[in-house]
């Protein structure tokens, strides 16, 4: 009997579709180490400060590669691990790919989206929330929002596996111990 593939649950959307709060609840469910884009960003504005729009891009792209690499390093051990941020399908498809060719493992995506009205209401509310970091810049990004430009840019990624759309147009309608119980399902069906 062959050793059981490590399964990557990839939880992507555009901004303000609730993909932070949904991951951490799979984590908790699923006893998962969560790989997260902002949290990596957050850390990184802390160590090396913050300012404008151009730093909090080029702090975004170096966080996506240190999740890459935080990715492999877990696949590489055999471990299943929960990762979450808003994947571009264009650009980040090719990394999943290879990523996919040097470890082996099952993929399991969760596509959040909302109606576009709701996600430029949220945005704009976020960039109001004390607790955010300031570093994300996100009352300057509330000007550029297209809601419907990002559902489409940070749709699914074409990496095979298990892929589940969530509608989270209603806070709280994600049924968190359902998709924990369909991922427990897809972990059970890759060894």
């Amino acid at each position: 009997m062959g050793e059981q593939a490590p399964i990557l649950v990839v939880i992507t959307g555009a901004p303000g579709t609730g993909k932070t709060t949904l991951a951490r609840c799979l984590s908790e469910w699923q006893d998962l180490p969560l790989i997260s884009k902002d949290g990596i960003k957050e850390v990184l504005f802390d160590a090396l400060g913050w300012s404008d729009r151009a730093w909090s891009k080029r702090l975004s792209t170096a966080s996506l590669d240190l999740m890459f690499h935080f990715m492999a390093a877990e696949l590489c051990a055999g471990r299943s691990l929960i990762a979450e941020s808003n994947f571009d399908c264009e650009l980040d498809t090719a990394r999943f790919l290879t990523l996919k060719q040097r470890h082996a493992f099952v993929a399991f995506q969760i596509v959040c989206r909302a109606d576009p009205d709701v996600l430029t209401t949220r945005y704009a509310r976020r960039a109001q929330i004390a607790e955010r970091h300031r570093g994300h810049v996100d009352h300057l990004l509330v000007k550029e929002m297209d809601p419907i430009a990002l559902l489409r840019k940070h749709g699914p990624l074409e990496i095979g596996g298990f892929l589940v759309e969530v509608d989270t147009t209603q806070t709280g309608a994600v049924d968190c111990a359902s998709l924990s119980q369909i991922i427990t399902s897809a972990r059970g069906a890759s060894g």
